[in-house]
């Protein structure tokens, strides 16, 4: 049974909410719908960093000090705000659609503690919009001893089938942290592979004032400090085997030190770009075509950056295959909502680490 799924993601790069509709059965995409966007404000996304400083001192899930109360609040209306434009925009109704997808706004993954924290109230949210939402999808995988992350990987594999093309193939996502899907006949492989464009956005707020660097224009002046990669990924974490994961913050740590802001934003850029090449050797088979989507497929120099260090393998943004590339996040969590209705897994022991497929979500009804 086809269901009408609208999927909501508010990734770590803290832009703001991604809205996306599509029909599916949880098992494989039969249409895409319309998308959308909600930007956060300045002084919501002030109010979200300050909430990131607090979570790293949570013990427990369910825990909202402080400000990461009226943090969620923020988040939870943000989410109500951007389904209420969407329904207007496309003429539609809330019982036009069967389930909602709500990933929340994560503040602190601390698997290796059993520990993920995603802000956002569903049950209030489902009240708001009048629709059944599915939320907290990555605590079950958690506290079975998986990673809880990535998440993707499912829906990255139904979108690859439908591509006529010989594997390895593996899609990457660059959000605030990167992540990979390997598909490669039945064999399905994912974790995190560093950071995504989290420094870099930071790096840019920090000495810029600016949000992020638009289409990598600023990166691509400047000039890449190739020693203090390499120095970066002496990190243990870059040697693990997958799965694999990170929190947004976990190379906050590093600094550039004195630096041209042109050479800070190529050296960051490329440094994503390493990581991500960095996983290949891990893999069982090197990949031969990397599909890029997220915010770094906009980055037309992290996408250069990446082609110089996978060598033989394409690289292309999704878009180029027709696929909606700020949307994919979104269109995930409406997919995966519907393969939670239906018991189906979310994560597998190759893309979390988790012990056997477990399926995952909570419903809230209004």
């Amino acid at each position: 049974m086809m269901l009408t799924a609208l999927g909501l993601m508010s990734g770590t790069s803290l832009d703001g909410v991604d809205v996306a509709l599509i029909e599916t059965d949880g098992k494989q995409v039969k249409a895409f719908g319309p998308s959308g966007y909600r930007a956060y404000h300045p002084a919501e996304r002030n109010l979200l960093r300050q909430a990131l400083g607090e979570a790293v001192h949570l013990t427990q899930r369910d825990a909202r000090p402080g400000i990461l109360a009226e943090a969620e609040r923020a988040v939870t209306q943000a989410h109500a705000e951007a389904v209420a434009s969407f329904l207007t925009q496309n003429r539609m109704r809330p019982e036009d659609i069967d389930i909602v997808g709500f990933h929340g706004q994560t503040v602190l993954h601390r698997p290796e503690k059993r520990l993920t924290v995603q802000i956002g109230d569903g049950p209030a949210l489902a009240r708001a919009i009048h629709i059944p939402v599915m939320y907290d999808f990555r605590a079950a995988d958690v506290e079975a001893g998986g990673q809880g992350a990535p998440f993707v990987p499912v829906y990255h594999r139904a979108l690859a089938n439908s591509l006529d093309r010989e594997g390895p193939i593996v899609v990457v996502n660059i959000g605030g942290v990167s992540n990979i899907t390997y598909i490669d006949g039945d064999t399905l492989i994912a974790c995190d592979t560093g950071p995504g464009n989290a420094l870099l956005d930071d790096f840019m707020y920090r000495t810029m004032n600016q949000a992020f660097d638009a289409e990598g224009k600023f990166a691509a002046l400047g000039k890449v400090d190739e020693p203090w990669i390499a120095r970066a990924l002496e990190l243990p974490f870059f040697a693990l085997p997958p799965p694999k994961s990170l929190d947004r913050n976990d190379f906050a740590s590093l600094k550039l030190g004195d630096v041209a802001p042109a050479d800070g934003a190529a050296t960051l850029t490329a440094f994503t770009t390493a990581a991500i090449a960095r996983v290949i050797p891990l893999l069982p088979r090197r990949p031969r075509s990397w599909i890029v989507c997220g915010g770094g497929a906009r980055n037309l120099t992290m996408l250069r950056m990446l082609r110089e260090r996978v060598g033989s393998a394409t690289v292309e943004a999704a878009e180029t295959l027709g696929w909606a590339s700020d949307a994919i996040e979104a269109q995930a969590f409406g997919f995966l909502a519907a393969r939670g209705l239906k018991g189906l897994p979310l994560s597998y022991p190759a893309t979390t680490g988790v012990p056997m497929p477990m399926t995952g979500g909570v419903i809230a009804r209004p």
